[in-house]
């Protein structure tokens, strides 16, 4: 595609995402699928779906898995490649034994509101868990209160700046990171907190997997993400058992990283969306790599994140404090500059003709 027509893939809102999506899918005449929230609306009210479109068989053996918006306000970007990828015909030719399904925005409360968790502030990457078992727990109750301070003013900000700051000298950069964005389950008020039970987009999308996808021998994964790494870049994280890890390294080659190794920008995290897809598929052979595009630098994400976790907790949205805070959220997860576009797109089609690759190879 010409230069003006990536950019044009891109949206402004969830409710213009999803519109390109949906139009995108009818020019191709391709049958989509709609999920309703029945739990949150849009800012106006409006009803809230997440979207469902198959590419090729529905029989097919192989299928390439493409999802957007698992985190919300990240969904600007993979809903972008989505987009651009069903205008461009990208999959127009696919073997017979092959398909590609699209997930569009998994978290569509989070896409609507420009916020990375959803209706009931939960993180939708550490919620894939077995709550009947034990809760995974670190030191996040340590930090909570510094994390979420009671004042989003100077006085209050620098207080809890200095209990964070206090934390990393006594334990380093890479365990706060580990602590604060591992996922918790202890403060329904905190960010990364995984939930008590499954949420609404949990058992929604195991429902997609285990209605289209049951009988799939072989599933390449690709989960749109963005807010860390050095700015426009896609780095490749690998996730799941030693064979899925072994079948992306196969895939990708040395460009995939891997959390529990320590090679990768993130790190080790609990309840990811990737383990409910092993446990509602365990007879298939998988491949899921989360791309994740760096933004602005690290400080500046956690302390959108922290901003935004603040407002919906004890701040007004209408107040200018608050409608500062939503821009920052947005501007952490979504540059809305052309190069970045172009960046993602470009990456973005690296990796998914690798994919195609891989599958063929299987």
């Amino acid at each position: 595609m010409r230069d003006n027509e990536i950019l044009l893939c891109f949206s402004a809102s969830y409710a213009e995402a999803r519109e390109k999506f949906l139009s995108a899918c009818e020019e191709r005449s391709l049958v989509v699928e709609n999920r309703l929230n029945p739990n949150a609306r849009g800012t106006n009210g409006e009803e809230l779906f997440t979207d469902i479109v198959r590419i090729g068989s529905r029989n097919a053996p192989k299928v390439l898995l493409l999802i957007s918006g698992t985190h919300g306000v990240e969904g600007y970007c993979g809903s972008g490649v989505q987009v651009g990828l069903l205008r461009q015909g990208f999959f127009d030719n696919l073997p017979a034994d092959t398909s590609v399904m699209m997930v569009h925005a998994v978290n569509p409360y989070g896409f609507e509101h420009d916020r990375r968790v959803n209706e009931d502030n939960i993180d939708l990457n550490r919620n894939f868990l077995d709550f009947e078992g034990p809760r995974p727990k670190n030191d996040y109750p340590k930090i909570h209160k510094f994390v979420l301070p009671f004042h989003w003013d100077n006085a209050g900000l620098e207080a809890a700046n200095a209990g964070l700051g206090n934390y990393i000298k006594r334990h380093g950069m890479p365990v706060f990171q580990a602590t604060i964005s591992g996922g918790q389950y202890q403060f329904p008020d905190g960010l990364f907190y995984g939930g008590i039970e499954p949420s609404w987009s949990n058992t929604m999308f195991r429902s997609i997997l285990r209605d289209q996808l049951s009988d799939v021998d072989c599933l390449g994964v690709v989960d749109f993400h963005t807010g860390l790494g050095p700015y426009g870049h896609g780095e490749l994280i690998t996730i799941g058992s030693e064979s899925q890890k072994a079948l992306a390294a196969r895939w990708y080659g040395n460009q995939v990283t891997d959390p529990e190794a320590g090679t990768s920008i993130s790190a080790r995290l609990d309840g990811m969306l990737a383990n409910g897809i092993r446990e509602t598929l365990p007879n298939a052979q998988i491949s899921f790599v989360t791309i994740e595009f760096g933004t602005r630098d690290i400080s500046t994400v956690l302390n959108a994140l922290r901003g935004d976790n603040w407002l919906y907790q004890r701040g007004d949205l209408t107040s200018p404090i608050g409608k500062g805070i939503k821009k920052d959220i947005r501007s952490a997860f979504y540059p809305e500059e052309d190069d970045w576009k172009y960046s993602v797109w470009s990456r973005s089609c690296d990796v998914i003709k690798l994919a195609m690759h891989g599958i063929a190879d299987i």
